[in-house]
């Protein structure tokens, strides 16, 4: 791959030589570092690179410059380098253009003038940013190959399963590539054994179950010890924010997830309200931070492992597998999450998978380039995703059961989909067919006030409700009537017909399960947003030291 380009910008000579030579220092093995002393230049090398399908990783400009300020160079570059990173070195006084230029021109950062020393203002942002540039843009697809249908639910859940692991793939439709034919023969695969997964040096993988896929790849799935001190079922961000306090003060921790860290959070394609992010970040990208931050302080992260009950072995709890396998631990926090609701109505069910998805992954949108997209749902997740899908798809219809958006989701997405030309809202409407022969064709819509209408589209997505992944803890574990994890004044409250065995009070995120917390949107009555549960899952690991001091 051509080494990508650094491009910085300035009209000073003498601070445009020296940012030219701390990035050059710095970046210039990897990238290729290049300086222009106005915006107007910046533009002709843009327009150079783009026509010589030169990559831009990055853009650095000064904001003052005179002709063209270091914003308006931005907007206009964003044609020349649509994915490159953006920074604006800026003085004091300008920092009100840069932070209007977060929304405006999609500013990544910007950094205030002098950024000496380098090492501790300058390389970290950079390092930072490039980073994440680097995970967007692979060199390769990777030597792993998945064969499969376009419209097959098994194909869609194995590259969900390696997209959110961030493992590189390359996929290869059995109906449109000749090579998928070749290599499905010399597998001797029938449909029966696709999607088929095709791993170096190893014997094809037929229609896998995401534990043999993750075993495969070498992805941790099993314990390697008999007894931890914290075991943490689900790997959302309450259930990763436990895994890092709880490892970082000491505690042996797992984590036990079935999909990939990050649960239904790590699915957002853009999260722009969450603390110290003021562009926003990926779920993704707070996911695989995240996870890394626990694994540096220890934590085992077992994926694709799936659990079926809980049990108390005396000063121990175990939590059970789908394999019959179990593993035990001092204490617990139940950090499973929730799941979108299903929707219900003639052939909803056949199709899902097959056109009717129940969330969704950011990359998902690439593959509905120049379609009409159906979104279910007025909650932030809803949102997010709609704004997602407009950058490619002709179309996105947002299909809201309420009357204004404004009554469930937060303001700054409302007035981001009111500002976007292909998304169009219908209040008042709900999805209650769906029509297709192997993958969705057309689905019905009710608005209130109106006949049925029968509409074409082959993506209908789906971000509605929320059914707590409880059903594993067994009757030991009090839950109200919709499967939500009764803690703290909420147990007492229903204590009247599951006494509490202890006679200190429970503490505040724990259950009745002495020992056994839950953090996150399984519990009753929590925010249900990003924020509160990394807060919920650090303050369970404070009531998990509490309660082994006792214990």
């Amino acid at each position: 791959m051509t080494k990508p380009t650094i491009l910085s910008v300035d009209d000073d000579p003498e601070v445009l030589a020296s940012i030219f030579r701390d990035l050059r220092s710095r970046y210039g093995r990897d990238y290729r570092v290049m300086r222009a002393s106005s915006g107007a230049q910046a533009l002709e090398v843009l327009a150079e690179l783009a026509l010589r399908a030169r990559p831009v990783a990055l853009i650095a400009t000064d904001q003052r410059m005179p002709g063209m300020s270091g914003t308006e160079m931005l907007t206009q570059a964003r044609r020349h380098a649509p994915d490159a990173k953006f920074v604006l070195l800026t003085a004091y006084a300008d920092k009100d253009a840069a932070i209007q230029a977060i929304n405006d021109v999609g500013l990544d950062y910007y950094l205030l003038k002098p950024w000496d020393p380098p090492a501790d203002r300058l390389y970290p942002v950079i390092d930072d940013l490039l980073g994440d540039w680097r995970q967007a843009h692979p060199q390769d697809t990777g030597e792993l190959r998945v064969v499969g249908h376009r419209w097959s639910k098994r194909s869609h859940e194995v590259k969900t399963f390696l997209t959110r692991n961030h493992v590189l793939y390359q996929w290869l439709e059995i109906d449109r590539d000749d090579e998928a034919r070749r290599l499905s023969e010399l597998a001797d695969a029938g449909p029966e054994d696709l999607p088929l997964v095709l791993v170096p040096d190893r014997e094809p993988l037929r229609a896998p179950s995401n534990l043999d896929l993750a075993s495969a790849l070498g992805l941790r799935t099993r314990a390697e010890q008999p007894l931890y001190d914290l075991c943490i079922v689900g790997g959302g961000p309450a259930g990763l924010a436990a895994a890092v306090y709880g490892a970082s003060e000491g505690l042996r921790t797992v984590v036990i997830e079935r999909e990939a860290p990050g649960g239904q959070a790590g699915q957002s394609a853009s999260i722009q309200n969450y603390l110290g992010f003021p562009k926003g970040l990926s779920g993704a990208d707070l996911a695989h931070r995240a996870a890394a931050q626990a694994e540096r302080f220890g934590v085992e992260m077992l994926l694709a492992r799936d659990v079926v009950g809980l049990e108390t072995r005396g000063p121990v709890r175990a939590v059970r597998f789908d394999d019959s396998g179990d593993l035990e631990a001092r204490a617990v926090v139940v950090a499973s999450g929730v799941s979108y609701r299903r929707l219900e109505g003639p052939g909803l069910e056949e199709l899902a998978g097959q056109g009717v998805y129940y969330g969704s992954s950011a990359s998902e949108a690439s593959q509905c380039q120049d379609d009409d997209v159906y979104v279910v749902g007025g909650a932030n997740s809803a949102g997010q995703a709609a704004l997602n899908f407009a950058s490619h798809a002709k179309r996105v219809v947002m299909v809201v059961r309420g009357t204004a958006l404004e009554d469930t989701m937060s303001m700054y997405l409302v007035a981001q989909i009111a500002a976007t030309d292909n998304i169009e809202v219908r209040l008042r409407s709900s999805v209650v067919a769906a029509r297709g022969a192997g993958h969705l064709s057309s689905i019905t819509l009710c608005t209130q006030g109106a006949p049925p209408e029968e509409v074409a589209t082959n993506w209908l997505f789906v971000y509605i409700g929320a059914s707590p992944r409880t059903d594993w803890l067994g009757s030991s574990v009090v839950r109200d009537p919709r499967g939500f994890v009764l803690t703290g004044p909420d147990l007492l409250a229903a204590s009247a017909t599951t006494p509490w065995p202890l006679a200190r009070a429970p503490y505040a995120l724990e259950t009745s399960v002495p020992g056994v917390f839950a953090a996150g949107d399984v519990r009753l009555d929590s925010m249900k947003r990003v924020a509160s549960a990394v807060g919920e899952g650090a303050m369970a690991i404070h009531l998990v030291h509490r309660y082994l001091a006792t214990a």
